[in-house]
């Protein structure tokens, strides 16, 4: 039945009410079922069609709902009551011909999005929202209405194999990442990528999950939850609130016995506390803003980090990922890898790859140096071992992509399965000719 003024005012005590309510709930039934309570106790006379439209209109959020839902939407931007953007994976900037034109539908949509913020954020002018389908939303207060913008993540995480054919990366590189990211157990390596807003930074460090190691103890810190851990089984994730800061959770992921540190995104005085933990024998790995490698060594030098030059080589690679212009539209890709050489005057890096602009190609990767020394050293063997080890873990990822074991759960049980066994798993996907180099 269609919705008159009385059932309008119901539904306002209804989202006054379930503010917050909806954060841990995961069932549809028991929305459906909480909002039927509390339309019930706002009017008891409610006739049940009165109810089931009152529900029905809670739920319907209006023309961003399709989008939300699209796997090609990639953001969603209402601009208060002016119009409504999307950003298409394939197309880009696109504006909607809908958009909520009064405040009234506008703080109506707000009211429904709160539903799934928690009550410390619903009450403050700027709050983050996680939607039931795993969609951020932040929305901020303006005199012309709420702006609101909506981040949409895959249903299906994208998988290093994912980024090695949209073209993000080759073989080679995945294989040196996960070669960065395992450290044949005895010395992960800590990374730090870096980019301009929305490059892919966290979907990169996302399918490097697939490279630990299952025994690890990781513990992720976020503003908001974006990182998919599904794959490791002893994770803790940890996310900022208005009482917790990120130098808050920093400091006491010490104290949770990590062998792995996952920090979403360093902005402030926590990449000091981080890179200090790498310093005495952490292993972490942080996205941060920035467009070279140089600049993101510059940013953790000065305010507001202000990391002292003498704990930076504790890094030991730094990576970029750039959205590029190519004659097929715009792609990402990673632009450059450094590995952290020491320090003279400045800190010294040594580029091991470059993404070629002119010709839009991938430039061979260069061996690690650095990197590789350190791992030589520890584990006593020649250089030469651990490059020809790269080499037969690009071969696997191939040969992963080429069955089609391409998604992250797939990726990540070989992974396993060769940490394990790696001749049982070389065999199973029909490598059985290839050894592994180094076995640990």
């Amino acid at each position: 039945m269609p919705m008159d003024n009385k059932l309008f005012g119901i539904e306002d005590i209804v989202l006054k009410q379930l503010v917050g309510k909806f954060v841990s709930v995961t069932d549809d039934n028991k929305r459906r079922e909480m909002i039927f309570s509390a339309a019930r106790a706002a009017n008891k006379d409610l006739k049940t069609e009165e109810v089931e439209s009152i529900i029905q209109d809670v739920n319907d959020i209006g023309p961003i709902a399709p989008f939300i839902e699209s796997e090609d939407t990639e953001d969603i931007m209402v601009n208060n009551t002016g119009n409504i953007f999307v950003f298409d994976t394939k197309l880009g900037n696109k504006k909607l011909d809908a958009r909520y034109d009064t405040l009234e539908k506008l703080q109506r949509l707000v009211a429904k999005l709160k539903l799934f913020a928690t009550n410390q954020a619903a009450t403050g002018n700027i709050m983050d929202v996680h939607l039931p389908n795993g969609s951020r939303c932040n929305i901020v207060y303006s005199p012309l209405g709420s702006d609101i913008t909506i981040r949409n993540f895959k249903k299906r995480p994208m998988s290093v194999i994912d980024l090695i054919n949209n073209r993000t990366m080759d073989y080679k590189i995945a294989a040196r990442l996960w070669l960065y990211t395992d450290g044949f157990k005895i010395r992960p390596a800590n990374i730090i990528i870096g980019g301009v807003p929305a490059a892919g930074k966290t979907t990169l460090l996302n399918a490097m999950f697939s490279f630990f190691r299952p025994e690890q103890r990781i513990v992720t810190i976020e503003e908001t939850y974006e990182l998919d851990t599904g794959t490791q089984e002893n994770t803790a994730r940890l996310e900022t609130s208005t009482d917790l800061t990120m130098l808050d959770l920093v400091k006491n992921a010490l104290r949770m016995r990590p062998d792995l540190l996952v920090i979403g995104e360093v902005r402030g005085s926590e990449a000091n506390d981080m890179i200090s933990a790498m310093n005495i024998g952490k292993i972490g790995m942080t996205t941060i803003h920035g467009s070279t490698t140089r600049e993101i060594v510059t940013r953790l030098e000065h305010s507001p980090m202000n990391v002292p030059r003498d704990l930076i080589p504790a890094i030991d690679a730094l990576m970029i990922v750039t959205p590029v212009r190519e004659p097929d539209g715009m792609h990402r890709r990673i632009t450059q890898i450094s590995e952290i050489s020491g320090i003279e005057t400045q800190i010294l890096l040594s580029d091991i790859y470059k993404y070629d602009y002119r010709t839009h190609q991938s430039a061979p990767i260069m061996p690690s140096v650095t990197y590789r020394d350190i791992l030589s050293k520890l584990l006593g063997l020649a250089p030469t071992d651990i490059l020809a080890e790269e080499v037969v873990r690009a071969r696997i990822l191939e040969q992963l992509n080429k069955l089609g074991l391409r998604d992250m759960k797939s990726v990540s049980q070989a992974v396993k399965e060769y940490y394990d066994n790696p001749e049982q798993l070389l065999k199973k996907i029909g490598l059985q000719q290839l050894a592994p180099a180094i076995k640990v």
